[in-house]
């Protein structure tokens, strides 16, 4: 809570009007994403309220908006649902659960500042891990414009359910999410320059259409309130707050939660710290991946003593806290103590709350997380990270969430080893009449007759050693060679594998009588080097610069 040191009261007017607008928007958000996830729709303010408050204690960034968010809600009801029956009280308390042992691993994490895990996940895969899941979100949601009843944890699931049921449609139901969906894609691309051109400022214009969730929310309420429309609301909210307390902790269901935990957790935090250092760079802010492991511990944590599921840092509201004057993290607490006085008192506000609307509102939010440009330019740019991000998208429809998460880790490590194990490796020569060296294959350059010079753009470790090894053996066949020099600007570190083929290629350079040497080796490296044999048996030099050992060898 450093921040509190120079909190200032106009920093505190910002937040609080800050909060009252992410109030307006979170709260039709929880109760959806609280059904998302399978769980009653209070569930979902419980959610938004102590995991706020967490966040604000340990948390680094000053406009992260934590709380229920859609990719986590789906992870949450396809974890749960293996273990428990939606609707079941053990559905309620394996989900908060599934929030206490998030939290503890991300503050196990945020302890060892493991804060590198983030890397775990390439940005394609990451992409479309997030873009399957929006699509798999938006299938799901279906089933309440619609009216009828549907379920499935994958694309085919979910799909053949939903044909299934069809002939059950409501229609009033249908008419009113898709006027919902139809009016919430509108009041986001036209709403605020129409008010802007009746004359109302670019800034309450702005505001109003960020209410726009809102203002379908109390007018679709007020019409099934005032009218027996025959369609599915939400029903009895119950009014209050559960008593903090730590759950019941059954060990065998932990043992089962464990796995789903640390994948929730880690797509959690890659979310939330993506979205964190996006807003952090507007201001010239910066945020700290410990900071975020050890604050959105704490905040799952706080949704598991709360009664809540699991929780990370959302885009949207994120985005909407940025844009309405956000400065701190009291923002967050503000819009925590409003959401309660709501679960307090205006929960009966919800009774008639059409479940049409949240399943609008869900598309609506999920669909523009669909990135199809990002897939495009992966396309033309990688065609291995493609694979990887095809591959994901695959497994996430057709499978699961967990399933597309785990083989998204997977490929993003094949990518990597894949790419470490095929280093660029060039013969270099002199740019006539410059000390600067080139590929001979790229540039018109001078080789001397008697002298090759390879560079290795890589570590050199035992995934890639016998690359440069292959190298070293394809020119001991040309004719007159008698000095080898290896160009190790670009090597990082070397490995004990690195090492042994070091060693080898000078012992096979040794017996052809061919000089083997060393130029612009990094500090660290030959620091390893020198705790070796290498250099004491090196039938060469190591040279400062590879100008000098081209110059002295020529």
């Amino acid at each position: 809570m450093m921040w509190w040191s120079s909190y200032t009261r106009d920093k505190a007017r910002d937040d609080g009007l800050a909060a009252v607008i992410v109030t307006v928007m979170l709260i039709p958000q929880s109760l959806a994403y609280a059904l998302l996830a399978g769980l009653p729709p209070q569930i979902g303010l419980y959610a938004s309220i102590f995991p706020l408050i967490g966040y604000a204690l340990l948390g680094s960034s000053m406009t992260l908006a934590v709380g229920p968010v859609a990719v986590v809600s789906l992870m949450t009801a396809a974890a749960v649902g293996q273990v428990a029956q939606v609707g079941t009280p053990e559905y309620i308390g394996a989900a908060v659960l599934l929030a206490l042992m998030s939290g503890l691993f991300l503050l196990a994490l945020g302890l060892v500042r493991a804060g590198f895990i983030a890397n775990l996940l390439s940005h394609p895969v990451i992409s479309g891990f997030i873009s399957a899941s929006a699509v798999l979100i938006a299938i799901s949601q279906l089933k309440h414009l619609f009216g009828i009843e549907a379920s499935g944890h994958s694309l085919l699931e979910l799909g053949a359910d939903l044909i299934a049921n069809l002939g059950n449609t409501n229609a009033t139901s249908l008419l009113i999410g898709l006027g919902c969906v139809a009016f919430l894609f509108w009041s986001r691309s036209k709403l605020a320059a129409l008010l802007v051109g009746w004359g109302v400022g670019e800034g309450n214009a702005a505001l109003v259409t960020k209410m726009a969730p809102m203002l379908a929310v109390i007018a679709t309420t007020l019409a099934a309130w005032a009218f027996n429309l025959g369609i599915k609301v939400v029903g009895v909210v119950p009014a209050g707050l559960p008593l903090p307390s730590i759950p019941d902790i059954d060990l065998g269901l932990a043992r089962d939660l464990i796995g789903p935990a640390i994948l929730i957790s880690l797509v959690g935090f890659v979310e939330s710290v993506s979205v964190g250092h996006t807003l952090a760079a507007k201001r010239r802010e910066k945020i700290n991946p410990t900071r975020e492991l050890m604050g959105l511990g704490l905040a799952n944590m706080a949704s598991g003593v709360g009664g809540g599921f699991p929780v990370t840092g959302g885009f949207s509201r994120s985005v909407v806290n940025f844009d309405a004057g956000a400065r701190t993290p009291m923002a967050g607490v503000i819009t925590a103590l409003l959401i309660a006085l709501t679960a307090l008192f205006l929960t009966p506000l919800f009774t008639f709350l059409p479940k049409a609307v949240l399943g609008a509102t869900v598309i609506v939010a999920v669909l523009s997380l669909v990135d199809i440009g990002a897939m495009v330019h992966v396309f033309k740019y990688s065609r291995a990270d493609f694979v990887a991000l095809a591959l994901t998208v695959i497994a996430v429809l057709t499978v699961g969430v967990e399933a597309g998460i785990l083989v998204g880790i997977g490929c993003s490590i094949l990518v990597l080893l894949a790419k470490v194990s095929k280093p660029h490796i060039a013969e270099v020569g002199q740019i006539e009449g410059t000390e600067h060296y080139r590929n001979v294959s790229r540039h018109p350059v001078i080789c001397g007759a008697e002298t090759a010079a390879i560079r290795f753009d890589e570590r050199l470790h035992f995934l890639n050693a016998h690359r440069l090894e292959e190298t070293v053996a394809d020119l001991l066949s040309r004719p007159g060679l008698k000095h080898l020099i290896l160009n190790c600007s670009a090597i990082n570190d070397v490995d004990a594998s690195g090492l042994d083929v070091l060693e080898a290629i000078n012992a096979r350079l040794k017996d052809a009588d061919i000089s083997f040497n060393l130029s612009e080796v990094k500090g660290p490296v030959m620091d390893k080097l020198t705790k070796s044999h290498l250099i004491e048996e090196l039938h060469g030099r190591v040279f400062l610069s590879h100008h000098d050992a081209s110059s002295s060898l020529a």
